[in-house]
C-alpha cells in the first residue's frame, strides 16, 4: 500500500470517500489475502473515524441556542471528554 495519510487527520467527507474505495476493493475481490486484512484494518478505523466526527457534529447542532423566535443565536462549545 502507498503511504497513507493517518486516519485521525483526515476530514470526515476524505475518511468516507476512502472507506468507500475500500469496501469496493474488497467487495470485488481482487485483493490478496494479507492486503484485504490490512486494508480491512484500515477501514475499521476510517470508520470509527467517521463515527466520532459524526457523533461530534451531532452534539454541536444540538447545543445551538434558539432564541425565542425560533431563530439561532449561536452555538455552545463542544464538550469533547
Amino acid at each position: 500500500m502507498p503511504d497513507l495519510v493517518p486516519v485521525e487527520t483526515l476530514t470526515f467527507e476524505k475518511a468516507l470517500a476512502e472507506l468507500e474505495q475500500i469496501v469496493g476493493r474488497l467487495e470485488r475481490g481482487d485483493v490478496p489475502l494479507a492486503e484485504s486484512i490490512a486494508i480491512y484494518e484500515r477501514g475499521e478505523a476510517l470508520k470509527n473515524h467517521c463515527a466520532k466526527l459524526l457523533g461530534e457534529a451531532e452534539a454541536r447542532v444540538e447545543k445551538i441556542r434558539l432564541n425565542a423566535d425560533g431563530r439561532a443565536t449561536g452555538t455552545e462549545p463542544l464538550d469533547v471528554p
